[in-house]
């Protein structure tokens, strides 16, 4: 899962995102999150999820942690977050 969020308040939404990285890590089917900051459009954030299946996935998507994350976002934004949901492809499926 990827999550791409613009903000006018660094600062802010770095706080946010970085009390929802160590919360969301120590789910157990939290395989990894990296919180990554683009070098070419100040201002944007995109957290990288890997979860242990499609299903604990979907849980975290109605976790007290995710919608505590959410509703601090409130008010950071200047657009709405960019989700998407991915599946890996291993490089033996690509002959």
């Amino acid at each position: 899962m990827t999550l791409q969020l613009d903000t006018h308040d660094p600062a802010a939404l770095l706080a946010v995102l970085s009390k929802y990285v160590v919360l969301a890590r120590m789910d157990p089917s939290c395989r990894n999150i990296d919180l990554l900051g683009s070098v070419t459009v100040p201002g944007r954030y995109l957290l990288v999820e890997k979860w242990a299946s499609p299903e604990a996935q979907r849980l975290h998507l109605d976790s007290t942690v995710m919608v505590e994350m959410a509703r601090s976002c409130t008010g950071l934004l200047t657009a709405p977050p960019v989700m998407d949901l991915l599946d890996a492809i291993s490089a033996h499926d690509l002959r």
